[in-house]
């Protein structure tokens, strides 16, 4: 076997795991959405840099002002899930790395002095992060649904009003309900995506 990860564990994280459009009502507790970011937490970022930030909208009210952001295809499923998160990118992130990178401390101001240099990091290691945590998700045995039809600026504005985070998706979460999946779409083989130098 090419695979260290046994065959269930690979079926309930990649081969049986879809996008989620529709979920039970039972619901999430705060000590599994802990158990998952405790696990994911630990996967890499440049300079462990650790920009993702997770808002759980977990009241009516948040809950509304979050729909009125969606696309209309993703509003129905979001006010009946039984949490949804935002994920974000900390745009000040840098102001943890000599916490967080102690091998370098003057990597802060060397590298990340500029906005304009921390939002394309932050961004792009914020990403990574984001499919970490939909993985932890399905580790835990949960379904994700994420969307990025959204107004980004409208939920910046309604969920982030100082400017110093910025909104990446939005994942509705909780266990699959009736019809939660849509038929698996094609991907690309390996000799399509792969090329040895």
């Amino acid at each position: 076997m090419s695979l260290a990860l046994d065959t269930a564990a690979q079926d309930l994280l990649f081969r049986e795991a879809h996008t989620a459009n529709t979920f039970t009502d039972e619901p999430v507790s705060d000590e599994q959405i802990q158990a998952i970011y405790d696990l994911v937490k630990l996967a890499p970022t440049a300079f462990n840099q650790s920009p993702l930030r997770i808002t759980l909208v977990r009241s009516p009210e948040a809950r509304e002002r979050l729909v009125q952001q969606l696309a209309e295809g993703n509003r129905a499923k979001t006010r009946t899930a039984p949490l949804t998160a935002i994920l974000a990118v900390d745009l000040d992130f840098h102001e943890r790395l000599p916490e967080l990178f102690p091998a370098a401390p003057g990597i802060k101001d060397a590298f990340f002095s500029e906005l304009e240099a921390r939002e394309k990091a932050g961004t792009f290691n914020a990403t990574l992060q984001a499919g970490y945590f939909i993985l932890g998700i399905r580790a835990a045995g949960l379904a994700a649904g994420p969307m990025t039809g959204f107004d980004f600026d409208g939920v910046n504005k309604e969920f982030f009003g100082d400017g110093k985070q910025k909104a990446l998706v939005v994942i509705n979460i909780g266990r699959a309900g009736a019809d939660a999946f849509y038929p698996r779409s094609p991907r690309l083989s390996y000799a399509d995506a792969v090329t040895t130098v």
